[in-house]
């Protein structure tokens, strides 16, 4: 078998954005070839981005292409043969059609009215332009346009004196871009299209922000939300001083995802979440398109409450919520036992005895056809490893057949809930035996955007053993070994009290030193192993007077978006994330008779919420302080 496709290895050729298998189905026989020419004849260091919405109004031209010293360029492809033009000027081109003479714009023209929009909206920033001198406030690097003729040859195109009407040098013909045409030569055509004396360079910052304001797709907000919405006006809006982006690889996923199942097993930090709000953005798009009224909604499922209620509220903001429902599992299993008529649980049941009931109850009237399946355009399921395997059996027959559109996103190193990896007979955990169709549509992200280096690096000490890294085929689960993407930071801050009050209250004053030091409340969270410490450190934050919201269960009116500390476990602390983050009682773990190795993906998941500044309560005779050397 087949290795799943491991999406953060550097490729010698150019990066192109879609991938090419997920949108030659929509290419012109010409674009393939240049797609395929400049993928193959530019250097790594090239960016690509094939039929991608550039810039304010949103304009699609065929390609973008961007080079650190090179600039941006942007190209236009036609097809036309010779026989398919019949007159051409700077301004238009008639051509014969399929109904008869059509006439359309100059390619080149097109080209540069593309480049023209992209160049306005990036000299806007003032950190991309020239500060002063004869070319103050034009941008710093070289920019252009130009055209590719894939079906006509330099020497037909000086016959037919096309030089009239588009400038010879600003085109790429169909000899200059073949198979066997040297790299050098295809990249020395390519820049002949700049005028000359262009000069300048971007830096590594300058194309994060370049990609900033031409993909807004791509953007990542700052702390407090996944996902942010597009500003109303971005003519208007002003442009801030930080701009945080997909990275490549990501941007690269995220685009190309194509139909059908996909799965991607990611670890903490890698950006699984803001993959699926970008899918689930996309599908809604799309969804929108759709003539039929009677379209089915987009359904995104994740086990943690907190975490439903965020994907929820963004959806909100994007003004998407009417297509995309973002719900916790056990809430949809109860929406659909109401919807449809069947009986709920019995109320006098233990929680955990009621909730497996309800799921029960939900897989039995979907067997019996009394609930039906296919009732979503696609299903979007996030921090997969927390459901047990009928639960995926159950939502895979919930994606329409029509669309067969699964996206599940999976760490097992976060799987911290005791819901077995064995079904039926107790046969090893396979996707297959799911519904899952997992084979050619795997993906694995091994590095961390979230963590600085030193968080993961303190995470990793005490989840050592569990983080060994094991491959697996595509059919099942490998363990992931995080790799840091190198962001420096503090180290976190360990601290040994004699006793648990002690331990919040020092917490108390550090969350209150960090608010002084500019970081809002809603920027902190305390995250506890126990009930019982949580309860505590609400103590100590009231005693201190500091605005805080304790998570202390299902419907408790717990807010993540109020600008307040925010107190919960580290079960419901998955798939969020905070900029200072207080681990209060990991001093005591494990405690006697749990389980070691469960117990560190606990530390684990909730060391890594942390993207700024990590504080460690180690107090206690608990093993995982030994690891901890203070």
């Amino acid at each position: 078998m087949h290795a799943p496709r491991e999406a953060n290895t550097h490729d010698p050729m150019a990066i192109l954005i879609p991938a090419l298998g997920s949108c030659v189905s929509r290419m012109t026989s010409g674009e393939r070839r240049t797609a395929e020419r400049l993928e193959d004849k530019l250097d790594a260091d090239y960016l690509l981005w094939y039929d991608v919405a550039v810039g304010p109004k949103h304009q699609h031209p065929d390609f973008v292409v961007m080079h650190p010293r090179r600039g941006i360029l942007i190209l236009e492809v036609k097809d036309f043969r010779l026989s398919t033009l019949i007159q051409v000027n700077k301004q238009s081109w008639e051509i014969h059609g399929d109904t008869g003479p059509k006439t359309l714009p100059n390619p080149l023209e097109q080209a540069r009215q593309y480049a023209h929009q992209v160049v306005n909206a990036l000299e806007r920033d003032p950190q991309l332009v020239q500060p002063e001198g004869r070319h103050k406030g034009k941008l710093a690097f070289p920019w252009s346009y130009g055209v590719v003729l894939p079906n006509i040859t330099r020497a037909q195109f000086d016959k037919a004196e096309l030089g009239q009407a588009i400038e010879p040098h600003r085109v790429v013909c169909q000899d200059e871009m073949g198979e066997h045409v040297e790299p050098e030569a295809l990249q020395s055509r390519l820049w002949d299209m700049f005028p000359f004396m262009m000069g300048g360079a971007m830096s590594l910052p300058q194309m994060d922000r370049v990609r900033w304001i031409m993909f807004p797709e791509v953007r990542v907000p700052d702390q407090g939300a996944l996902f942010a919405a597009a500003a109303v006006d971005e003519a208007e809006a002003d442009l801030p001083s930080i701009m945080r982006v997909m990275d490549i690889q990501q941007e690269q996923l995220a685009r190309s995802l194509g139909d059908g199942h996909r799965v991607i097993h990611g670890v903490a930090g890698s950006g699984k979440t803001m993959l699926l709000g970008y899918r689930a953005e996309h599908l809604a798009k799309a969804f929108n398109n759709e003539v039929s009224a009677n379209s089915k909604p987009i359904l995104i499922l994740c086990y943690n409450e907190p975490l439903a209620k965020q994907l929820a509220r963004v959806m909100d903001v994007k003004g998407i919520a009417d297509r995309v429902h973002a719900v916790h599992f056990h809430k949809w299993c109860r929406d659909q036992l109401v919807a449809y008529g069947q009986a709920l649980p019995a109320n006098n049941q233990p929680v955990s005895a009621k909730m497996a009931d309800m799921v029960q109850r939900v897989i039995t009237g979907v067997d019996r056809k009394q609930i039906p399946s296919g009732q979503y355009q696609a299903v979007l399921i996030d921090e997969g490893h927390d459901f047990a395997p009928e639960w995926l059996k159950l939502v895979t027959q919930m994606v329409d057949p029509t669309t067969n559109s699964l996206l599940l996103l999976y760490d097992d190193a976060q799987s911290i809930y005791e819901r077995s990896r064995q079904h039926v007979g107790s046969k090893p955990f396979s996707f297959k035996r799911l519904g899952i169709q997992a084979q050619g549509r795997t993906t694995i992200l091994k590095i961390n955007y979230r963590n600085t280096r030193q968080i993961l690096q303190t995470a990793s000490l005490v989840a050592a053993d569990l983080l060994t890294a094991t491959d697996q085929d595509e059919d099942g689960i490998p363990m992931l070994k995080p790799v840091s993407c190198g962001r420096d930071g503090e180290a976190p801050l360990i601290i040994r009290l004699p006793n648990m009050r002690a331990e919040a209250t020092q917490v108390a004053e550090l969350l209150s030193a960090s608010h002084r030091e500019g970081h809002a409340w809603g920027d902190m969270a305390i995250i506890c192993r126990h009930h019982s410490e949580m309860e505590l450190c609400s103590d100590v934050l009231n005693r201190h007077g500091l605005p805080h919201r304790v998570r202390k269960g299902s419907g408790s009116g717990f807010d993540l978006a109020s600008d307040t500390i925010k107190v919960l476990t580290m079960h419901a602390s998955k798939g969020l994330e905070f900029p200072v983050v207080a681990l209060v009682g990991a001093g005591h773990m494990p405690a006697p008779g749990e389980d070691e190795r469960e117990e560190a993906k606990l530390f684990y998941v909730g060391a890594t919420r942390a993207t700024q500044r990590l504080i460690i309560g180690m107090g206690g005779e608990g093993r995982f302080g030994q690891r901890l050397v203070a």
